[in-house]
């Protein structure tokens, strides 16, 4: 088979309510997530055994990335006797909240599962993925979905809601620093009562938005950004700043470090990047683009 091409799109959590810490040190969350039209690109070649190359020298390509880690999930679960080489051109910050890492993880299943002839139906690649990272899941279905669990499992969005969101104009930054993922949830596990936003609320917060009529920037929620604030007040401070100037609804993603902006379409982009470019310097990350 010749080689193939995939996108492995970021992320955006849009409502992210992380409703407790469960009894195997996971957490449970309710949260509505869109891939975006920007991220990754996969290249993958037929070879005997798995490889991994990347246009970033600064990213591990040995055995603790989560491409390998996949590909040797999927060798196991499957038998398959076949390897690859894969090639990833990294644009997707690390330490972003943007779900670089677990995307890259769901292009190599997917790949795989193409090369061995289509081996997992699509319920049994899935549940492979939640294996190999709790994110992972949700880019082997892309646009808006809700997840719930520790991530891995994925529903849908309503037509009209995901209508909602689809195609909207969207600006990602990030400044020169990331966050880890393991810090944001044991602050948030150490945090004080109210830490984290009761199932019952965060459902009942889904169902009014999806049968209201509003806007994706009503939905907007991160019970993250208190710890991730608290530590680096440039985040806060640059959000505001946004909001006061430009009226934009923004707010951080994931875990962080990265921050969006929902944009109209008439919004002059450069101001706005200039002012990120003022709070955080030319070091900061900067991304137009549209959610899938």
């Amino acid at each position: 088979m010749s080689s193939l091409i995939l996108n492995s799109p970021a992320k955006i959590n849009l409502f992210l309510a992380i409703t407790e810490r469960r009894p195997d040190g996971f957490h449970n969350l309710v949260s509505v997530v869109s891939t975006l039209a920007w991220g990754d690109t996969l290249n993958v070649e037929p070879a005997a055994e798995f490889s991994l190359t990347c246009s970033d020298a600064a990213l591990p390509s040995d055995s603790s990335n989560l491409i390998l880690k996949a590909a040797h999930a999927f060798r196991k679960a499957t038998g398959y006797a076949g390897g690859a080489a894969f090639h990833l051109e990294k644009r997707i910050p690390v330490g972003a909240g943007l779900g670089g890492g677990s995307s890259n993880a769901a292009a190599a299943l997917r790949a795989l599962n193409e090369l061995a002839g289509g081996l997992l139906d699509d319920e049994a690649l899935s549940r492979l993925a939640a294996e190999v990272g709790s994110d992972c899941p949700l880019f082997l279905r892309g646009g808006s979905v809700v997840l719930r669990g520790r991530g891995e499992h994925v529903s849908p969005l309503s037509v009209e809601a995901g209508d909602r969101i689809r195609g909207r104009a969207i600006l990602v930054f990030k400044p020169a620093f990331g966050i880890s993922t393991l810090w944001a949830f044991g602050k948030l596990a150490a945090g004080a009562p109210g830490s984290y936003l009761p199932t019952d609320v965060a459902e009942r917060t889904l169902v009014r938005w999806e049968a209201s009529n509003s806007q994706v920037g009503d939905l907007l929620f991160n019970n993250m950004e208190a710890s991730a604030f608290a530590k680096f007040p440039a985040l806060p401070a640059l959000l505001e700043r946004l909001s006061k100037k430009f009226g934009l609804r923004a707010r951080m993603s994931g875990s962080g470090s990265a921050c969006y902006a929902l944009l109209d379409e008439d919004f002059e982009i450069p101001p706005i990047k200039n002012e990120i470019y003022d709070a955080w310097g030319k070091s900061a990350f900067v991304v137009q683009t549209r959610f899938e």
